[in-house]
């Protein structure tokens, strides 16, 4: 993985993302259909209508293989929200989600931000492991009933 490059993200990658999004979620969580079509709607909003100059997302390569994303976006003046955290099965544990989260921190910091904040599931130990280590800090925790599963879900907040 030493030849991973992290990229800015295109619109092109969308239809990557999504399939991708779709098909390990379901495989990996038994989410149901409707994530995909949450992911496309979340990327063609942050396509039609992101701030450049306080919002970016990043697509790690190798050669010509997407092997994952992260995008940081405003949630508020003071916040930045971190979404769409994605690594593909072969890139797990050889370091590319730690550089593609380290990518989206520094982003947020340069950008002026406070903080920032992120949702996730309980199921994702090998992300909540990591967000810890990098000096996240969980601060809410609860059951839902989403995509077809009985989840717990997890919002994490970093502060600058």
């Amino acid at each position: 993985m030493s030849n991973v490059i992290l990229r800015p993200f295109e619109p092109a990658d969308t239809d990557w993302l999504v399939e991708r999004h779709a098909t390990l979620y379901a495989r990996d969580e038994g989410f149901d259909d409707t994530f995909g079509p949450l992911v496309r709607s979340i990327l063609e909003a942050f396509c039609a209508e992101h701030d450049p100059a306080c919002e970016q997302g990043w697509i790690a390569v190798e050669g010509d293989q997407r092997l994952g994303s992260v995008f940081c976006v405003r949630l508020d003046a003071e916040t930045a929200k971190l979404r769409l955290f994605l690594l593909v099965p072969e890139a797990r544990g050889k370091g590319v989600g730690r550089r593609l989260l380290e990518r989206c921190m520094w982003f947020a910091r340069d950008s002026g931000y406070g903080g920032m904040q992120l949702w996730t599931h309980e199921s994702h130990s090998a992300a909540c492991a990591l967000y810890r280590r990098a000096g996240w800090t969980l601060t809410e925790s609860h059951p839902v009933r989403s995509f077809g599963q009985d989840l717990v879900e997890q919002t994490w907040i970093y502060r600058f």
